[in-house]
């Protein structure tokens, strides 16, 4: 299992049994910079493969319009289980989701064995 982080120490990006995990650090206010060396990582570990990818959004502080539109962009990943824990990260999620539609699947999960579940459904 390899970790990367994501520049500028805003988190990690791991493939771990066959799932992407991406991890946010608590409290940040996820930029278009952000989302882009996120999804940069995401390449680098895919190598051209399509994964199902778990985001850890916990106390995530909010999300740029242009980090949305690079979220919204085809990408390898196969769908998207958005992991938050309260209203705020609820409402950053259904903010995405009702703006944007993505280019895979996508749901909000408060359950990490739910999420995973989901993720791994053929």
């Amino acid at each position: 299992m390899t970790e990367i982080p994501i520049d500028g120490a805003r988190g990690t990006v791991e493939l771990r049994h066959g799932v992407l995990h991406v991890r946010w650090i608590p409290d940040l206010a996820i930029c278009e910079e952000a989302a882009v060396a996120v999804m940069s990582a995401v390449n680098e570990l895919s190598r051209g493969r399509s994964f199902p990818m778990l985001v850890d959004m916990a106390a995530t502080a909010s999300m740029s319009r242009g980090a949305r539109r690079v979220f919204a962009r085809p990408s390898s990943v196969a769908k998207v289980a958005l992991l938050g824990a309260s209203p705020v990260d609820r409402t950053i999620a259904n903010f995405f989701l009702g703006i944007h539609a993505p280019a895979a699947p996508t749901r909000y999960f408060t359950c990490a064995k739910e999420a995973m579940g989901w993720l791994k459904e053929a």
